[in-house]
């Protein structure tokens, strides 16, 4: 049944119907709506006074929600949730975390509502093969998650879970762990990879004259060309894409959200750049949709 066809049922009930809820009509029409497979994004999302500023960074995450169908619920892999061994956040409602220091208070005040999803967490569970994944109930949404998804989508409604980074896990091994996501784009779930391609705080110009170093410039570009080419492998194996790729990457938990999103990526999709640009001399916002 299309959606022209379930409107039209909807006159035919009796109207003992209406004891359904309207709520339960909207979501079935919506998820009637949906076709295809939702998309995955990668998302530079810099500093943290991005969940509270108005900026063309912030403009190009609400644009690029814009775009898409209202997601049923959002599963994010954030630079800013690294453990031993691999977990996803279990809770009904998880607490807004401020993991950051030297900020304006506006910041710390800032609170994201959203509920979790517990079933979701446990669907994940069940769906990764790679590794054992444990249900967390302590952590909730770190900066990573809540400053882009706060912009994308500010009333808070849609149900999101995180997703941890094993620090003893490979590139390899995560990449790999990715895939075995894919059946929920199906159920209309928007999967996030938050980081930073291009994240060397060591180097940054703090005075924020400097655009983009050298060196940045180029690893940028280079991530970008291999992934317009589907290297994926080349990407997964990134320590030997020379000095740029090292200075960019000096730690790789901003990197790594950036392959769980690739692993997600069908053979017939193609990848798309938006918010392209870099800052403060050694980070890179450029951010990635696969569709």
């Amino acid at each position: 049944m299309d959606r022209k066809q379930f409107l039209a049922s909807l006159a035919l009930l009796p109207l003992t119907a209406t004891a359904m809820k309207l709520n339960d009509l909207k979501k079935l029409s919506q998820s009637m709506e949906r076709t295809g497979t939702m998309p995955v994004l990668f998302i530079g999302h810099g500093s943290p006074m991005n969940g509270i500023e108005h900026n063309e960074f912030t403009d190009g995450w609400k644009a690029m929600a814009a775009t898409m169908p209202k997601p049923n619920a959002i599963l994010c892999i954030s630079a800013h949730w690294e453990t031993n061994g691999t977990y996803v956040t279990g809770m009904a409602k998880p607490k807004t975390i401020h993991d950051f220091g030297g900020f304006p208070q506006q910041l710390y005040d800032v609170q994201y509502p959203a509920p979790g999803s517990p079933e979701l967490a446990k669907e994940v569970q069940g769906d990764i093969t790679e590794t054992s994944v444990g249900l967390d109930d302590k952590w909730g949404l770190d900066h990573g998650t809540w400053s882009v998804v706060k912009q994308m989508y500010p009333d808070a409604s849609i149900p999101v879970i995180q997703l941890s980074l094993d620090y003893g896990q490979s590139a390899q091994s995560q990449y790999n762990l990715a895939k075995e996501l894919a059946p929920l784009r199906q159920k209309g779930i928007l999967i996030i990879g938050s980081g930073n391609m291009v994240h060397n705080l060591r180097a940054v110009d703090w005075s924020g004259k400097t655009q983009g170093f050298d060196w940045a410039i180029e690893a940028n570009e280079i991530f970008k060309k291999l992934i317009a080419g589907n290297e994926h492998q080349q990407l997964i194996n990134y320590q030997k894409l020379g000095s740029a790729i090292g200075l960019a990457i000096p730690t790789p938990e901003h990197y790594l959200p950036l392959l769980y999103v690739l692993g997600l990526k069908n053979g017939d999709e193609t990848a798309t750049f938006f918010n392209d640009k870099m800052m403060m001399g050694s980070l890179s916002m450029t951010s990635v949709k696969i569709s």
